[in-house]
């Protein structure tokens, strides 16, 4: 039963996330750098600590009390998984939400799965898997095929989008994806996927903050919540610093008085997303404390938000007028980054 509700919260926060870029399409006339802070602000800084609130009213309390030690390296992961944030909505940008969440999610879904474990073979910690304990068990081993296997699926997205380069005019391309770029897309992609596992780590980082929520007596299906608190710090820290260099390099800090542009809604839709990229990290922490396995749910929930973006991505028309090879291509591509879940899941569970 455990495991069943860790899997529908999951399942609900990958829905989010793989939702979250939609009302972002809502915006109009400003520029990218003007609605991502906005929804940034929300998802990093506003939303965050009201939920903490909401389900451990001490979380203050808790993190003033922790160490700087944990302090220090749970906010560097969230400033480096800031990196992946920042980037990962660039890569969504350039590539349109199917594309661009598979191949981000997919090296994200890779990485995350086993950085933890390489961080506790320099670091060894009761209770915690090693890479070395990976390397030696069939388990582990399985794990590891399951991320080849995810890199695989990966190559066949990347080439689907390749092939689809090549059949459409530049004019069809943008039909679904106005600002469409593969090479500029596929790049930053990549990067997004490495950097983005990092909040897996952060939240290894800053499970002792988690514990001390549960010692404390609260619920602990909300304990990741306090962490995500320190982490969301380190995220809105690099990508507040990178819209700002925008926002003044392109002028468009004017976008919030420009009243040609429906600031109201465009507000309303900025907020909604960041609302609901929040959500994600709230769930996942409630699945995360059912499952109790930080590569199962991770790799679990990067496949629900790769899903559900390509449902998204169907709903917008995104592989409209493609050859059916090319649509065949991407379809195997996700089906062979799931099937890699599969194996992930297969091999924590030994």
């Amino acid at each position: 039963m455990q495991v069943l509700l860790g899997i529908l919260y999951h399942s609900i926060g990958g829905f989010a996330s793989g939702s979250f870029y939609m009302p972002f399409n809502k915006v109009k006339g400003w520029a990218w750098e003007s609605y991502w802070i906005v929804g940034g602000l929300f998802s990093w800084l506003i939303v965050p600590p009201i939920a903490a609130y909401l389900t451990i009213p001490g979380f203050a309390q808790i993190i003033s009390a922790s160490s700087g030690q944990i302090l220090f390296f749970t906010f560097l992961m969230g400033l480096l998984w800031g990196v992946g944030g920042l980037s990962y909505g660039l890569g969504v940008r350039y590539l349109g939400m199917s594309l661009g969440n598979s191949v981000v999610l997919g090296f994200c879904a890779a990485f995350g799965a086993i950085v933890p474990s390489v961080y506790y073979s320099f670091v060894p910690t009761a209770g915690k898997v090693s890479f070395t304990d990976m390397l030696s068990t069939s388990g582990g081993q399985l794990v590891l095929l399951g991320v080849l296997v995810c890199l695989v699926g990966i190559g066949l997205s990347g080439k689907a989008g390749m092939m689809k380069e090549k059949e459409l005019s530049e004019e069809e391309q943008k039909k679904s994806v106005a600002e469409f770029s593969l090479v500029k897309g596929l790049i930053i992609a990549v990067l997004s996927g490495i950097l983005s596992s990092f909040f897996n780590f952060g939240i290894e980082a800053g499970k002792p903050m988690a514990n001390a929520a549960v010692e404390a007596g609260y619920n602990p299906l909300f304990q990741n919540n306090v962490t995500f608190v320190v982490i969301l710090w380190g995220g809105l820290s690099t990508n507040l610093i990178w819209t700002t260099i925008l926002s003044l390099k392109n002028k468009s800090y004017g976008d919030f008085v420009n009243k040609s542009t429906p600031i109201s809604k465009n507000l309303l839709f900025s907020a909604l997303a960041g609302t609901m990229w929040f959500l994600q990290f709230f769930f996942y922490g409630m699945g995360e404390s059912k499952l109790g396995n930080g590569a199962s749910s991770w790799i679990l929930h990067m496949s629900t938000i790769i899903l559900t973006a390509n449902m998204w991505g169907i709903y917008r028309k995104e592989w409209k007028g493609v050859a059916a090879k090319t649509r065949w291509t991407i379809t195997a591509g996700i089906a062979v980054i799931l099937f890699s879940v599969v194996l992930v899941g297969i091999g924590n569970s030994m």
